[in-house]
């Protein structure tokens, strides 16, 4: 009895790895489809908060949901432990169920959402985490470049966020996208500016923004250093560099070499 309940173990915890191995090489074959999806959907986003959408333009982004759907659908599918793989993905399906509640604007349960800014602030932040996804998988490597190109994009969304939220707030406020960009950029760049959100969803996205920009700030600072000071260490001129000391070692093991033969000779 034993070594039956054994062996179903065995069984049953090689199915879970065969699971998990499928699973991962589904999620490769889709990875870089998906990004680019990401992308597009996440400058969609941008282009529909600024000036709202064509038709077009509404169906190609009802396609690249239905996209995303699917492929949610198949790797849950494919999950052996659908708890796990829940919380792993949790903000990849609220991005998928956000949209849908969008198209219900109409239903008055929906009125708690205010002017449904509240909803549009969580698809912004749901659809920038997923746009920040594609950029670390297109890039293929989280360095300087990588975060760069993220800084950008999350000007560009947050700029088309605050514009969302704070266009109709005050008079004489964001009064148009290239303003919100030209405050996004400020904030991002840790300069501040005269100008300081009036609704709720604007300080929330700011906050999150000045969040984003001390912690890229620090990284970029000590990228720069170390370009720098590896730079000065290349350097030729003045202060010996790393290819000076290489030759003084040389040397200086060449010299103590001739001592212990010299010595050696000598006894």
């Amino acid at each position: 009895m034993q070594a039956t309940r054994t062996a179903s173990a065995d069984s049953s915890t090689q199915v879970e790895r065969q699971r998990w191995k499928l699973l991962r090489r589904v999620e490769n074959a889709m990875e870089f489809p998906l990004a680019i999806l990401g992308l597009v959907w996440l400058a969609l986003l941008v282009l529909d908060l600024v000036r709202g959408l064509s038709r077009p333009l509404e169906i190609l982004g009802v396609a690249i949901w239905i996209v995303f759907i699917a492929d949610f659908a198949i790797k849950f599918v494919l999950a052996p432990v659908k708890a796990r793989y829940l919380r792993a993905n949790w903000l990849t399906l609220l991005a998928l169920v956000l949209p849908a509640l969008r198209a219900l604007r109409a239903v008055r349960a929906l009125r708690i959402l205010r002017s449904l800014r509240g909803l549009r602030l969580a698809r912004l932040l749901t659809s920038l985490n997923r746009g920040m996804g594609a950029l670390a998988t297109t890039m293929r490597r989280r360095g300087l470049a990588h975060v760069l190109v993220a800084t950008l994009a999350v000007t560009f969304a947050g700029a088309a966020g605050m514009y969302a939220f704070e266009k109709d707030a005050v008079p004489g406020g964001l009064e148009n996208y290239g303003q919100a960009l030209w405050w996004t950029a400020m904030i991002i760049a840790t300069m501040g500016s005269d100008y300081w959100p009036h609704t709720t969803e604007g300080r929330i996205l700011c906050l999150l923004l000045a969040l984003y920009a001390f912690t890229v700030f620090g990284y970029v600072t000590a990228s720069l250093a170390t370009f720098f000071i590896g730079k000065d260490a290349r350097d030729r001129v003045g202060v010996a560099g790393a290819d000076e000391l290489a030759a003084l070692r040389r040397e200086i093991a060449a010299l103590t070499e001739q001592l212990r033969l010299e010595r050696a000779e000598n006894h």
